[in-house]
């Protein structure tokens, strides 16, 4: 799913493309998703975009409870 949101930004320079996914990962995925995608990059994110990694390393750590 969010290799299908980068695909939506592939139209931008990379670095904006990134932006773009992490402002709509923050938006409209709920925290618990976005902790278990952060884990994923964490444990070599196979598979997915560069433009998905480097949104998710924009958004930062997921807090403890895996709600941010």
């Amino acid at each position: 799913m969010a290799n299908d949101i980068a695909k939506a930004f592939r139209h931008l320079p990379r670095e904006q493309a990134a932006e773009a996914v992490a402002a709509h990962l923050r938006r409209f995925w709920d925290p618990r998703m976005r902790s278990r995608l952060s884990r994923y990059v964490a444990e070599g994110a196979a598979g997915l975009a560069p433009e998905v990694v480097a949104a998710v390393r924009l958004l930062g750590p997921p807090d403890a409870s895996g709600t941010g």
